[in-house]
C-alpha cells in the first residue's frame, strides 16, 4: 500500500474539475512561484505553523519544546522554525490552538476511505477526486497509485498540474486521469526562472505530450498585474489555446492570500501587488478575445 504526504482534503469541491469534487492536497513542490497562494505546501515535511494573532504569550510552547523552537523574550513569541522536528508538543500544549502542524504521512486506504463517503454526489454531478498541492506529481507514485485506486471505484479523475515534473511520470498518471487543470505562468523563459524556477521548455514539452496523448486539459493562467499582464503572454495563452487537447482556458486572477499563510511558516512574502479590480479582468478577458482565445471560461 502506497504513502504519501498531504497537507489538507477538501469535500464537495465545485472549481476543481467537474461537478462535486474532493480535492487532495499533496506536500511538496518542486518550484517557487512567487505567488503562490498555498506556501504550505512547497516543502514535503510535515513543519510548523505558528499564527501570532492567536497567541496569548502563555509560555507553554517554551516550557515544553525540547528543541528551543519557542522562546519568549520582551513580551514577544519568538519561533525559530529551522529548529523544529514536528514533534507536535506544543501543539498539544498550547491552550488557545495558536500553533499546529502542517502535512501528515497516509495511505491510498485513508485517502479513499474519505473519497468515497461523497460517492452518491460524484455520480449525481459527473464528479470525483482531484488531486492538487503543491506539485501532485512530485509524489509520482503516490499520485498513480490514487489515480489507480480511485479508477478501481469507477471515479472521475483529475490532477492539477504544474506540468513541471518528469515526463515518465507524466505519462504514466495519464493513463487514469480524465482531466488536467495545467497552470501556464509565463511565457517568456527569463521571467519564469526569476518568478517560477524551472525550466518553461520542460512544462511546454509536457503539455506538448498531453497533446499527443489526447488528454483534455483545462488551461489555468494565473495573471499577476505587472508580471505577466501583456500583450506578449495574453498572445501565448491564445497560442496555446488552439491545442486540441485544450477545452477551455481559465483566467485566475492574482489574490493575496498566500501573504498570511506564509508568515504563519516564518516565510517572508515578497510579492507587494495589488489585486486586480474585476474590470481589468475583463479587459484581460476582451484582449485575448481579439487574439481569438475562443475557449475562455466564465
Amino acid at each position: 500500500m502506497e504513502q504519501g504526504i498531504i497537507f489538507d482534503i477538501q469535500r464537495f469541491c465545485i472549481h476543481d474539475g467537474p461537478g462535486i469534487r474532493t480535492t487532495v492536497f499533496l506536500k511538496g513542490c518542486p518550484l517557487s512561484c512567487a505567488w503562490c497562494h498555498n506556501p504550505e505546501s512547497k516543502q514535503q515535511n510535515v513543519q510548523l505553523s505558528y499564527r501570532e494573532n492567536h497567541c496569548v504569550l502563555c509560555g507553554e510552547c517554551e516550557s515544553i519544546c525540547p528543541q528551543r523552537v519557542h522562546q519568549l523574550v520582551n513580551n514577544e513569541h519568538q519561533v525559530d522554525f529551522s529548529r523544529c522536528t514536528g514533534c507536535g508538543k506544543c501543539i498539544e500544549s498550547c491552550p488557545v490552538s495558536a500553533l499546529s502542524l502542517i502535512g501528515k504521512t497516509v495511505t491510498t486506504d485513508d485517502i479513499m476511505d474519505i473519497v468515497l463517503k461523497d460517492a452518491d454526489y460524484y455520480r449525481a454531478s459527473g464528479g470525483g477526486i482531484t488531486l492538487s498541492g503543491g506539485e501532485p506529481l512530485f509524489q509520482p507514485h503516490f499520485a498513480l497509485a490514487l489515480l489507480k485506486q480511485a479508477k478501481r471505484g469507477r471515479l472521475n479523475t483529475c490532477i492539477e498540474t504544474s506540468g513541471f515534473c518528469r515526463e515518465a511520470d507524466l505519462r504514466s498518471v495519464s493513463e487514469f486521469t480524465d482531466l488536467f487543470l495545467f497552470d501556464f505562468k509565463l511565457s517568456d523563459e527569463k521571467l519564469h526562472r526569476q518568478y517560477v524556477g524551472g525550466e518553461l521548455s520542460k512544462i511546454l514539452k509536457n503539455l506538448s505530450l498531453l497533446n499527443k496523448l489526447k488528454k483534455p486539459v483545462i488551461l489555468r493562467c494565473p495573471v499577476i498585474p505587472g508580471i505577466n499582464d501583456t500583450q506578449p503572454h495574453f498572445q501565448a495563452i491564445a497560442d496555446l489555446s488552439v491545442l486540441e487537447c485544450v477545452q477551455a482556458v481559465e483566467i485566475m486572477p492574482y489574490h493575496t492570500m498566500g501573504a498570511a499563510k506564509s508568515l504563519n511558516i516564518g516565510r517572508e512574502y515578497l510579492l507587494n501587488v495589488p489585486p486586480a479590480d474585476p474590470e481589468t479582468v475583463k479587459l484581460w478577458k476582451s484582449e485575448l478575445l481579439k487574439m481569438r482565445c475562443q475557449k475562455l471560461m466564465e
